[in-house]
């Protein structure tokens, strides 16, 4: 099983209760995401490998420690995930940014692959996978899988609220990634609709319906 983390801090889930609320509009909304994502990503960020490096203070030269390795990959599922790549962005602004397009069929609820792009190389990089909501886990599943089959290793799952499904889908078919959540709702609804979720992330994101 995945090494799953509920990221428990009382900024986190009084943002995410302003998220629930149907009366908040879109641009506030959208800014919850944003800031949700930066709140969840450096919990999600604190085991990134550090290398020490020599800097010039005003004082002396000294060693101090920096972030190695290549640049961090912060992959969105589309469409709504895109509204969590600020967020992390604003922790590490020179990641590289992918996406994977995913659409689930209304009848079957299986997701369907429309678009993936991935920075090179990828098998280095950390990669920090974000989508708002994890309803039946498939459309998550499905994103890692074909990170895996580009080569990615390193791979971190950040959603803002889970359903149990979800996340047991998700933990399962791929147990050797991280998973971090804001919230664990009660259930799925007839709709594979998170209860009592926040309704359709990508739709109050961009003010569509």
């Amino acid at each position: 099983m995945s090494q799953i983390t509920v990221v428990d801090h009382p900024l986190i889930q009084h943002k995410i209760s302003m998220l629930r609320d149907a009366n908040t509009g879109t641009n506030e909304f959208r800014k919850l995401v944003e800031e949700i994502a930066m709140l969840m990503g450096y919990e999600a960020l604190r085991d990134l490998p550090l290398e020490e490096v020599e800097v010039k203070t005003p004082i002396e030269t000294c060693m101090t420690p920096m972030i190695s390795g290549k640049k961090m990959a912060i992959v969105p599922i589309l469409r709504a995930g895109l509204g969590m790549v600020g967020g992390i962005l604003a922790l590490a602004p020179t990641a590289k940014v992918g996406h994977i397009g995913l659409y689930r069929d209304e009848e079957t609820h299986e997701p369907h692959e429309y678009y993936c792009k991935l920075p090179s190389p990828i098998e280095q990089r950390t990669i920090v996978v974000v989508d708002p909501m994890l309803a039946t886990g498939g459309s998550a599943v499905s994103a890692v899988d074909f990170i895996k089959s580009h080569g990615g290793k390193h791979i971190k799952f950040l959603c803002i609220i889970a359903a149990p499904d979800g996340l047991k889908k998700l933990s399962e078919a791929h147990p050797d990634i991280q998973i971090y959540c804001g919230h664990v709702d009660r259930c799925l609804n007839d709709k594979a609709y998170i209860c009592p979720g926040l309704g359709d992330a990508g739709d109050r994101i961009f003010g569509t319906k």
